[in-house]
């Protein structure tokens, strides 16, 4: 299941870096290519995982953008 977050016109670059270094232990480039391309295209892939593992990245990364009163959506797609 490919694991996906989604662009918005709230939640800060810096932010998006730090789940993706978190959460999908991206390197600072990697992590900030792919931001660059959620920003630039809408969404972007931070990676692929089973179900459960893709199911509870993106309940964790919803949860922790909640709580850091960000919009960021992290969304799971079929592969």
């Amino acid at each position: 299941y490919k694991v996906i977050l989604l662009n918005d016109d709230f939640t800060p670059m810096d932010f998006v870096i730090l789940i993706l270094k978190k959460f999908f232990m991206k390197s600072d480039g990697e992590a900030t290519q792919i931001m660059l391309q959620i920003h630039s295209q809408g969404a972007g892939l931070a990676g692929v995982y089973t179900f459960e593992v893709a199911e509870t990245k993106v309940y964790t990364v919803n949860e922790f953008s909640r709580r850091h009163k960000h919009p960021l959506k992290c969304i799971m797609e079929k592969e």
